[in-house]
């Protein structure tokens, strides 16, 4: 079964920068759309940034120009560069995937599910 594996998390005093990673595992023919989501203390779950297998990105207005997403070639990892840290960055960061691919990849076991991370805790002062 899918699961992902997040680091890289930590303590940063504002301005500085960290890089999450996220590794995922347990898909035999599918690919991997991955993406980062982050929750603070009594507030909603809120998107950050996104990479489908297809190198293609998308990101919060909040942190555009500031994070960076990135995929290895081997498509199961991605990162987070995260710069310019601000103290409303601390949150608990989450990894997700969804997975993707032909008709081979649709009848696999997970196809059509969210899975998560165990999330890494960044906190900025």
């Amino acid at each position: 079964h899918v699961q992902l594996v997040e680091s890289g998390g930590g303590s940063v005093q504002a301005g500085g920068s960290l890089r999450l990673s996220c590794v995922a595992s347990g898909s035999t023919y599918c690919s991997y759309d991955m993406s980062w989501y982050r929750q603070a203390p009594g507030k909603e779950r809120e998107f950050v940034s996104a990479v489908d297998s297809d190198g293609r990105t998308s990101y919060a207005d909040s942190v555009k120009g500031r994070f960076t997403i990135s995929q290895e070639n081997a498509k199961n990892t991605v990162y987070l560069q995260m710069n310019s840290l601000k103290p409303e960055g601390t949150a608990m960061y989450y990894c997700k995937t969804r997975l993707r691919g032909g008709f081979v990849c649709r009848r696999a076991v997970g196809y059509g599910m969210d899975y998560w991370g165990k999330g890494t805790q960044v906190t900025v002062s």
